[in-house]
């Protein structure tokens, strides 16, 4: 499947929506169909949330479906899954991931573990919308991805969306998921103006109607024959620019959004991998223990044969974010990484 359309192909009629309001338009969808549905979290009022995935839902549902609370991660997420517990889908504004390590006990111990040490008798149905990554002077406590962390741990399922047709596809996919499920956006891709200018490529056309993305299904998102690049979030968009810098060169790359990291489909990956031969792995979480290795692991185990050079991982390096803006630039990846990684990788021996 290709990348879906954007505003340079997008015909007169076609709506061309930011990742923000595409995943606003599917949590105000959801609760218009379901009464269950609810959003908590700090900001989620007036602001209608730090990454506007909030915006407008107060005053059309009222204070008692789009709650406000204190600064107290632990209150009000523990709110959201005894309320899930009983029947609710609450949808938690969580705003930066790395305030998870204030929360931890509830995601991991009761949110992630409750389906199945109850044996199925409680579902936690709840969705937390986060978001994550740096490139904007937030320092080490507000600019991390760490989706690994969450991948590591059993009964979470994880949406990181790309576009903008994704993210409203994967929101539906999250709320009416019985299990609790994180969508988790880069602040880059959100489309926000306090962000910066809006990442086009993240932008996309999006139907008005409600419509559902799988987990586990990984699009491709551009074909090609020489190396696969793999990667999740912005690094999608540093891949296709990666892409088209290599093609310059005769270099044809094959790019693959993962779209969702659990579960994760590794059969287009296997499938890309054995046509190519070779794999570069584009990830802003943490090299070591993270997504690219995992990635990589899984290909090797399955079939060392498809390898006809070693593969790559692109990844931030095992340091806490720095605040200076030189030397957080310095630790991201980015396109030009990539290239240097497939050139390492298609040189003769």
């Amino acid at each position: 499947m290709a990348a879906p359309p954007n505003a340079s192909t997008a015909g007169q009629s076609d709506r061309i929506l930011t990742m923000a309001r595409a995943g606003r338009e599917a949590v105000i969808s959801e609760m218009r169909n379901d009464s269950k549905v609810f959003v908590i979290g700090e900001d989620v009022g007036k602001l209608g949330g730090i990454f506007g995935t909030a915006v407008g839902v107060q005053e059309e549902f009222g204070t008692w479906r789009a709650i406000d609370t204190p600064i107290s991660e632990t209150g009000f997420i523990g709110i959201a899954c005894g309320a899930a517990m009983a029947g609710m889908r609450p949808v938690v504004e969580l705003a930066y991931v790395d305030f998870f390590g204030v929360c931890f006990n509830q995601i991991y111990n009761f949110a992630a573990k409750t389906h199945y040490m109850s044996g199925g008798q409680y579902k936690m149905p709840m969705t937390m919308m986060i978001g994550v990554g740096g490139g904007y002077n937030n320092a080490a406590q507000h600019s991390q991805t760490v989706y690994g962390t969450f991948a590591h741990m059993p009964g979470i399922k994880i949406a990181v969306p790309s576009n903008a047709y994704d993210a409203k596809g994967l929101m539906h996919s999250c709320i009416q998921d019985d299990n609790l499920t994180l969508w988790m956006v880069h602040k880059a891709t959100c489309g926000l103006g306090w962000l910066g200018a809006p990442l086009k490529t993240a932008m996309a056309v999006v139907p008005e109607t409600d419509y559902l993305i799988p987990f586990g299904e990984a699009r491709v998102w551009r074909e090609g024959t020489d190396v696969t690049l793999v990667g999740l979030g912005l690094t999608v968009h540093h891949c296709v620019q990666a892409a088209d810098l290599l093609a310059v060169d005769g270099v044809s790359a094959e790019v693959i959004d993962l779209r969702t990291l659990v579960p994760l489909d590794r059969e287009t990956i296997f499938n890309s991998v054995s046509k190519t031969g070779r794999l570069v792995v584009v990830d802003e979480d943490y090299l070591s223990f993270g997504v690219t290795g995992e990635i990589i692991a899984s290909i090797s185990e399955r079939d060392p044969r498809v390898w006809k050079s070693p593969p790559r991982r692109v990844a931030y390096p095992d340091v806490p974010v720095p605040f200076s803006r030189p030397l957080e630039n310095f630790c991201m990846p980015d396109a030009h990484k990539v290239v240097a990684a497939v050139k390492s990788i298609m040189a003769p021996p």
